[in-house]
């Protein structure tokens, strides 16, 4: 299981990297197609593996983990199928951004979790300081959606 944790960790840091990348392409109106490839797939698998742990309940996790995949079920046609024509594009920038926003959301609460200085600040996950920080990161998410929206304009027809 230690194997499979450390798994899951890399390719969850690997879509944050890369969806951070990818986002500040769509900002600057550079597409980065292996970027946001990359951000794409490795943000589904975060999802999808973990999924996989053996747990006996619904955990909020999950329910993130249910949120991120159907965001991405939007974006990836808005992307790929439907390529960024009409609405899609900005319902893709939109839809790339929460999901990062999701993968965050969770580094953030496993940040507390598991490093101890950040635990000691918030043992029970409510307090102020954790409550600041996922504010924090929320108002962060909320700049780069409305920043890609308006300023991705990518190409119509593109791959």
């Amino acid at each position: 299981m230690a194997l499979f944790t450390l798994l899951h960790v890399l390719i969850s840091l690997v879509g944050i990297f890369s969806g951070f990348v990818a986002v500040a392409g769509m900002i600057g109106n550079r597409p980065l197609p292996s970027w946001t490839w990359v951000f794409l797939l490795t943000t589904a698998a975060t999802s999808v593996t973990g999924f996989l742990f053996p747990v006996h309940h619904f955990m909020p996790s999950h329910g993130v983990g249910i949120l991120s995949l159907l965001v991405l079920a939007v974006a990836i046609p808005a992307r790929y199928t439907f390529k960024l024509s009409g609405g899609w594009r900005r319902t893709y920038a939109v839809t790339a951004v929460i999901a990062l926003y999701f993968n965050v959301f969770v580094l953030v609460v496993q940040s507390f979790l598991k490093i101890p200085a950040l635990h000691a600040l918030a043992p029970n996950g409510n307090e102020p300081p954790f409550a600041a920080a996922q504010g924090a990161v929320l108002v962060l998410f909320i700049a780069l959606g409305v920043a890609a929206a308006r300023r991705f304009k990518g190409s119509p027809g593109q791959a």
